[in-house]
């Protein structure tokens, strides 16, 4: 049977920031910032994006006023969870020299319990992708294991879906199923609230709510239903990841890399790449080392340099390397797609190269323009 469903009137939405701080974590959620929104901790309502809304198209990207009072009127910023998880850059080990000998000492990361405010269902699925991959094969990341801990997740169900928009083909979204503590779908004047899971459900007892009336939660239906048939774009799945093994020759690979920067911007704003480089930074007299692990790119040139030879030493290896393991053999190497459909690389690719548009293309184009 489903979970009862409460309501949070619009002005108890801080009751609800003060309940998870009390319970010991500090909050982060969404905020405009620099012309974006972006995540940083927050203690009140009043840093959320009250009355913003954010446009999106392939290569554009900009928030203005909208004159309303929703607090979450905002899709997907450039930033995800990601981050928080899998750090930009952090310590993995430090290394001493003395006495003739060495001393390695693992340098885990001190993460407080932190409650996420306005996760969106794609990157509830990208959080999960995120842990098939750093916590459940032989060797779990203890780093990423030790900021995992200890968060809870507040999801905002999608009523609206920006232009670069395709979680509905893979399932992904509008509406966060699963992955979540508690979710929220805001309304006029307020937010249909439901627990995912026992944190959740003392939280949202601690706050006491009455429950959602039918007409609310009729309402919640046809919103969520509303943004899916709405989205603009689509993958179509049904013939992946065959089709691109098939056209790894394909001439579309030439034309996009006539478009392409090799910049990376869709790899530093995708919630599930996580190519890294780990490097050794000695100290100035020798003794001790820190080795380090930041963010890295497939489309970095040096990404695909080994010793002698570069084995993708052009924009159209770099870019196929990086649909096709996307969409692709992703599936075979960790039983999913590594593709939520959060549409962030479509909205920040300088040239607003569209992976939607890129597949489709190959699956209608004839095979002999292949090369």
């Amino acid at each position: 049977m489903e979970e009862l469903r409460r309501f949070l009137p619009r002005g108890r939405l801080q009751d609800l920031i003060d309940a998870l701080r009390a319970a010991g974590h500090r909050v982060v959620g969404p905020v405009p910032r620099d012309g974006a929104i972006v995540y940083d901790e927050i203690r009140s309502v009043d840093e959320l994006p009250r009355g913003w809304r954010e446009t999106q198209a392939p290569g554009s990207y900009r928030i203005e006023r909208s004159g309303g009072d929703a607090c979450f009127d905002v899709v997907n910023g450039p930033g995800s969870l990601k981050r928080f998880f899998f750090a930009p850059r952090e310590e993995l080990l430090q290394i001493e020299i003395a006495d003739g000998s060495f001393r390695a000492q693992e340098t885990l990361p001190e993460a407080a319990p932190t409650a996420y405010l306005g996760v969106r269902a794609c990157d509830l699925a990208a959080l999960a992708v995120q842990d098939r991959v750093f916590l459940e094969d032989r060797y779990p990341d203890a780093h990423y294991a030790a900021r995992r801990r200890g968060a809870f997740l507040v999801a905002v169900q999608c009523t609206r879906s920006a232009a670069t928009c395709f979680c509905a083909s893979l399932d992904t979204g509008p509406e966060a199923r699963a992955g979540f503590d508690l979710a929220l779908t805001e309304q006029d004047d307020g937010f249909v609230a439901r627990a995912g899971s026992e944190a959740g459900r003392q939280i949202l007892g601690a706050l006491d709510l009455s429950p959602a009336d039918p007409e609310r939660t009729r309402a919640e239906r046809e919103a969520l239903d509303a943004c899916a048939a709405g989205m603009q774009r689509a993958l179509d799945t049904s013939d992946l990841p065959d089709l691109l093994y098939e056209n790894l020759d394909h001439a579309r690979w030439d034309d996009v890399a006539e478009r392409c920067l090799s910049c990376g911007n869709c790899t530093m704003v995708c919630p599930t790449c996580f190519c890294h480089d780990v490097r050794d930074e000695p100290s100035p007299d020798g003794l001790r080392s820190l080795r380090v692990r930041e963010w890295d790119s497939c489309f970095d040139r040096d990404h695909g340099q080994v010793h002698g030879k570069n084995f993708r030493p052009e924009t159209r290896h770099r870019y196929r390397q990086w649909l096709v393991h996307k969409v692709a053999s992703w599936i075979d190497q960790f039983g999913t797609s590594g593709c939520v459909g959060c549409g962030r690389c479509i909205t920040w690719c300088p040239t607003g190269i569209d992976l939607t548009e890129e597949v489709a293309a190959i699956r209608d184009l004839p095979k002999e323009r292949g090369r």
